[in-house]
């Protein structure tokens, strides 16, 4: 019984593939290596180059490997990358998906894990969000990945299919063991930004918008390690495994810090300070979006293991500390070569 990951050398797919190789299953990954790093995967873990919407791939890679579970990552995940691109999004988000479909509908496969996000409720009526809530994303980003819900409900409903969507909250940290964690240059992530002023290689930190209806001024949110996450994958395969309906889960603590918060947990963990710099709110933010997790911890055997912030503030430090002076050493290295 192997299991498919697209996206599974990036951020959170990496972690995923670990948990999974891990607890001994076979797992195949395709990855187009735009925001993924091959080195991140797991040896033995085979790796197809390619787009995860490429239906000639797709075919071939299932037939090869006797792929009977998928696990979707794949996609673009930046809000306001998505306001400048919609089309973009909605090609890398919605169409790529549409294809994987249809390939896992002519091979027979059963079982559909989708990646999405708590962006679909944009700014909701009550906190903390239940699944049932209206969905009203502000982003192509949010919307791409609400019609990708709508389709793969859908999609099951019409061929048999089974499937667990899992809105992501806001997701932080790395490996415990530094193994692995959020290598991508730029990357817009909160916490990443952070560690990155904390070890020296931002000058600075921005926060956008200081005047919202929130006890300090800026956004709040629901943070989740991304091991947890990962755990969370393992445990929503297993359900399906055991003739789980399908369903759709929040992943998240059910707990909101703000931006400020979380800067100021940052700055503790590392012992460092380093300047913050107050800009205006940027469009498709949301104010506050903490997660409702009754559903996710009543329907899956899942138990998270770092609900603490500072705890994620500090695995995602280490791994940034690791990652800072593996780069400089190259950079010494091929200066001197």
């Amino acid at each position: 019984m192997t299991v498919l990951v697209t996206g599974g050398a990036g951020y959170i797919g990496s972690h995923t593939v670990l948990a999974l190789a891990e607890a001994g299953e076979d797992v195949v990954v395709i990855d187009d290596l735009s925001t993924g790093f091959s080195a991140y995967l797991p040896e033995g873990v085979p790796l197809f180059i390619g787009d995860a919407g490429d239906e000639n791939l797709l075919e071939g890679v299932i037939a090869q490997h006797d792929i009977e579970s998928i696990i979707h990552f794949a996609g673009s995940v930046v809000v306001p990358d998505s306001m400048r691109d919609p089309l973009g999004y909605y090609r890398n988000n919605f169409t790529t998906a549409r294809n994987l479909l249809n390939v896992a509908v002519k091979r027979g496969i059963g079982r559909f894990i989708f990646s999405s996000t708590a962006a679909v409720y944009g700014n909701p009526d009550q906190m903390p969000v239940p699944e049932h809530a209206p969905t009203r994303p502000l982003s192509p980003y949010g919307s791409s990945k609400l019609m990708t819900e709508i389709m793969l409900h859908d999609v099951a409903a019409a061929y048999g299919m089974q499937y667990v969507t899992l809105r992501y909250f806001n997701v932080a940290g790395a490996d415990p063991q530094a193994r692995i964690g959020l290598a991508t240059v730029g990357a817009t992530h909160l916490l990443k930004i952070a560690v990155e002023a904390a070890t020296g290689q931002r000058a600075k930190i921005d926060v956008f918008g200081t005047d919202y209806p929130t006890p300090d001024g800026s956004c709040i949110r629901d943070f989740i390690h991304v091991t947890d996450l990962s755990q969370a994958h393992r445990s929503a395969l297993a359900y399906l495994r055991n003739g789980g309906a399908s369903t759709t889960l929040n992943c998240g603590y059910g707990r909101g810090y703000s931006v400020l918060e979380t800067i100021d947990a940052v700055r503790r963990v590392s012992g460092r300070s380093f300047a913050v710099q107050y800009a205006p709110r940027r469009p498709g933010d949301i104010m506050t979006m903490v997660a409702d997790t009754g559903r996710i911890r009543s329907l899956l055997d899942w138990r998270p293991q770092y609900d603490d912030l500072e705890t994620i503030a500090a695995h995602a430090l280490a791994w940034e500390d690791k990652l800072f002076r593996e780069r400089h050493g190259e950079l010494r290295h091929a200066a001197s070569a």
